[in-house]
């Protein structure tokens, strides 16, 4: 069951009913982080816990550039530590001619 305060329209394409708070927290804290507020970032930090939540990000198979940069700002936390950097990194680039 979906009990957080944050907003749902963050979940446009996933049916709230069926997320559960424990089992999707990687989700939920991706999407907060990707696309929420300062209220949601907040009350996911709350309810989870600082502890988890950083666990969570730096494990997440994705962040965008700018939600890296200000994760890792506002964690203190080098980019060099998060999984998906470290995927990003390693990915071959096409030469550009």
């Amino acid at each position: 069951m979906f009990s957080l305060n944050i907003s749902k329209k963050l979940f446009w394409d996933v049916d709230t009913s069926k997320i559960d708070d424990i089992q999707n927290k990687r989700l939920i804290i991706e999407r907060v982080f990707t696309m929420g507020d300062l209220q949601d970032v907040a009350a996911v930090i709350q309810f989870y816990g600082l502890k988890t939540v950083k666990h969570e990000l730096i494990n997440a198979g994705y962040l965008d550039n700018k939600t890296l940069s200000w994760v890792s700002t506002f964690f203190n936390i080098p980019k060099s530590k998060f999984k998906c950097f470290i995927k990003k990194q390693s990915t071959q680039t096409h030469w550009s001619y």
